[in-house]
């Protein structure tokens, strides 16, 4: 009896540390997954900026050269 109780004695201290390692983990992959989400939005905005000072003009002929060429 006494081994089985140190048994689960022993499982219950495996368990608890899987959890806190589990638990830094999670910690870890938030702060990475945070990380990652402000530097898509930040490339977002600079892709956003540079589109934002494409003539459109330029975009217009492009548009309508693809569309000729669609038509050829």
């Amino acid at each position: 009896m006494a081994d089985k109780v140190s048994q689960l004695a022993r499982l219950a201290q495996g368990l608890r540390d899987e959890n806190a390692e589990l638990r830094r983990t999670v910690k870890s992959l938030s702060e990475q997954n945070a990380e990652l989400n402000l530097r898509v939005d930040q490339a977002y905005d600079r892709v956003a900026g540079v589109l934002a000072t494409l003539p459109v003009a330029e975009i217009d002929a492009l548009d309508a050269n693809s569309e000729e060429q669609e038509t050829a």
